[in-house]
């Protein structure tokens, strides 16, 4: 059956897209995974791919021309299927749509949607017919929030946090809740404005793009049919419905202090992740906070700014001790000596998008490994006297980023893509960097990096690292990568290898510092060597171009002077 494709949000702040190029065209069959088009959004242009496959039966959106988030973009279904119904259906609406969400339309997916989408991971909201919920059938003022894309990778989220519960009053611009992607924790802000009526998704559950998110709507709107007939992240993720809100409401007050900070007087206080990391680091209790956000919000800046009172010490050290205590009655998993005992951690989104994309890269792309010793001597002592400069501080690995920039200014084919119909030269550099975080690993994007001093990439990466850990990265700062560069020298690591970052067509792995007898000038001397390890797609990157390249590197990196030339 035909599934209706909507334009995607692939960013937190698009309201509309511009298709800069049909990659397909009507008539061409279509396989999960194939890049459909290229859209500009407000930020950046983006390839999107198709999660499903089938025949492309129809183009909404010309080449060139801009429509709103959720306006048609294409159906793909079985070659010669009959879909003027569908067209008809959908275009009357997409004009019409004013709000600027992807995640947020009134007109809804239906029990017909359902039959025609082939997954629930597609990034388009269904489309309504005569048997669906049209914006006509719904109640008037009544508006459904769906799982949005917050990212152009992301499939499915996770609800870290409900900043709104059922009842509450929604006001435009107010944040809704805060949703794990597989690339960062991010807040997602209403473009409507009403009651919260209803949540398709509890905190802690993940649904895929375009499941029931909330409903917003007058107070009192009965919406339990409009539930019923859309598609949620399953019945087990479904908050009660509308008449059931009293129960909800207790419910979501017994249960809040397990995913919340809980004020002296019972109530939740609203605090962004990072602020309760902070706070937690410094052992700041967020009641003592005063938040200076949105209704009263806690945010970074409060924290970095707070002074705790004369009076605050003693009532700080007290959840400290209760903490304490609760950790040392907490009952522990007892494992009998000779028996098997297994645990069972629940993956989250960044782990089950590592898991894909790097299977994907592995067993599509021929890899092959090349590896270089680097002499460091003149780079231990250029980095001594660049951090002996005030304000300034050099790590090893932004001197590697910066060599690897000027390399591949000088041997393009190592930054380039691969694609069915023909090898993308990259003539700008944006090294992507291999960041390690609680959940697995994220890669932030150096823009332009051969445009950059030392201290700027130094100053980028900390910055980048720093937010990485955090899950405050947005998703722009993570794309457009055309070579990225991993180091677990400071583990020790002497060499490795590791996976290509597509569509990059490379990946540096850099190992540790060691000192060792080296041979120099025919004498046997003590030196400090680095091993360099490059993963090349063959497709893109012949075995003497990624050796030249390496050569180059080497140059660099040994005579850090030459890159200020």
């Amino acid at each position: 059956m035909a599934t209706i494709i909507t334009m995607p949000r692939l960013s937190d702040t698009m309201t509309e897209g511009t298709v800069a190029t049909w990659l397909k065209k009507v008539g061409d069959k279509i396989s999960e995974g194939d890049i459909l088009a290229e859209i500009e959004t407000d930020k950046a242009t983006m390839e999107f791919e198709s999660f499903n496959e089938g025949t492309l039966l129809y183009i909404g959106i010309p080449e060139g021309e801009t429509a709103p988030v959720d306006s048609l973009l294409a159906i793909i279904g079985n070659e010669g299927e009959d879909i003027s119904a569908l067209i008809t259906g959908k275009t009357a609406p997409a004009t019409e749509e004013a709000k600027p969400a992807s995640a947020e339309t009134a007109a809804e997916p239906k029990a017909e949607a359902e039959k025609t989408e082939t997954t629930t991971a597609t990034p388009a909201a269904a489309a309504p017919t005569a048997a669906a919920p049209t914006s006509e059938s719904l109640p008037k003022g009544v508006v459904v929030v769906t799982m949005p894309r917050l990212s152009d990778t992301m499939t499915e989220g996770t609800v870290a946090t409900w900043l709104k519960k059922v009842g509450d009053k929604v006001a435009e611009g107010d944040i809704l809740a805060e949703i794990e992607t597989d690339k960062a924790t991010m807040e997602f802000e209403s473009f409507n404005e009403g009651t919260l009526l209803y949540i398709g998704i509890q905190e802690g559950n993940s649904a895929p793009v375009d499941s029931l998110l909330a409903i917003i709507g007058p107070e009192g709107t009965d919406v339990s049919r409009i539930a019923a007939n859309y598609k949620t992240g399953g019945a087990s993720q479904a908050a009660p419905a509308a008449e059931d809100e009293k129960e909800t409401s207790s419910t979501e007050k017994e249960t809040e202090p397990i995913v919340q900070e809980a004020s002296t007087e019972g109530q939740r206080i609203l605090a962004s992740p990072l602020a309760k990391k902070i706070a937690s680091d410094k052992g700041i209790q967020l009641t003592q906070v005063k938040g200076s956000g949105e209704n009263g919000r806690i945010v970074k800046s409060d924290i970095e700014n707070f002074t705790p009172s004369a009076s605050q010490p003693a009532a700080a050290a007290q959840p400290k001790e209760t903490t304490k205590a609760e950790t040392s009655t907490a009952p522990k998993v007892f494992v009998p000596a000779g028996e098997v005992f297994t645990e069972e951690i629940k993956n989250s989104q960044m782990r089950k998008i590592i898991a894909k994309r790097l299977a994907e890269s592995l067993f599509t792309a021929p890899h092959y490994n090349l590896t270089i010793e680097v002499t460091m001597d003149e780079a231990m002592k250029s980095r001594v006297i660049i951090n002996s400069i005030p304000d300034t501080k050099v790590s090893f690995n932004d001197m590697v980023i910066k060599a690897c920039a000027m390399a591949l200014k000088k041997h393009p084919k190592v930054n380039s893509q691969w694609k069915e119909d023909a090898i993308t030269i990259n003539h700008h550099v944006n090294v992507g960097v291999a960041v390690a975080v609680e959940d697995g690993l994220v890669v932030p994007v150096l823009k332009f990096t051969d445009a950059m001093s030392l201290t700027q990439i130094g100053g980028s990466v900390r910055d980048l690292a720093g937010r990485a850990k955090n899950k405050k990265l947005l998703p722009t700062e993570m794309e457009g990568s055309t070579f990225t560069v991993s180091n677990l020298g400071m583990f020790g690591i002497v060499e490795f290898n590791s996976i290509i970052n597509q569509p990059n067509s490379a990946i540096l792995s850099v190992g540790a510092i060691v000192e060792k007898p080296v041979v120099k000038d025919g004498q046997i001397v003590v030196g400090n060597t680095m091993m360099l390890s490059l993963a090349c797609d063959h497709r893109t990157i012949d075995g003497a171009t990624g050796a030249q390249f390496l050569q180059t590197l080497k140059q660099y990196i040994e005579n850090p002077v030459t890159m200020l030339a």
